[in-house]
């Protein structure tokens, strides 16, 4: 190295290291606080997971229980009424014609 570079560049030496310190406590922040922020979202991902699990044992007690066949036959007898219902006012329909 040139004799002039070396005169140089111990004066600057000091600012130099400053900025790498500066620069290397922002690099350690940054991770903290994307390490913070994956922390939460898997945190987040866990409480979802779990209301869904409780969700698909809510499911399950229904469909194993009787009561998902009682809800069936309720549905069922619905679309009877309304069938009957639609019977009807076609047929009144046609009285109403002649």
């Amino acid at each position: 190295m040139d004799a002039g570079i070396v005169a140089l560049l111990i004066p600057l030496a000091p600012f130099i290291m400053g900025g790498i310190a500066i620069w290397t406590r922002h690099q350690r922040k940054m991770a903290e606080l994307q390490i913070k922020a994956t922390a939460e979202k898997a945190a987040q991902y866990a409480s979802h997971s779990r209301e869904l699990e409780e969700r698909v044992r809510v499911l399950e007690r229904i469909i194993t229980d009787g009561g998902y066949d009682t809800a069936l036959q309720i549905e069922a007898l619905r679309d009877a009424r309304e069938v009957e219902n639609r019977d009807a006012s076609v047929s009144g329909r046609g009285v109403t014609r002649q």
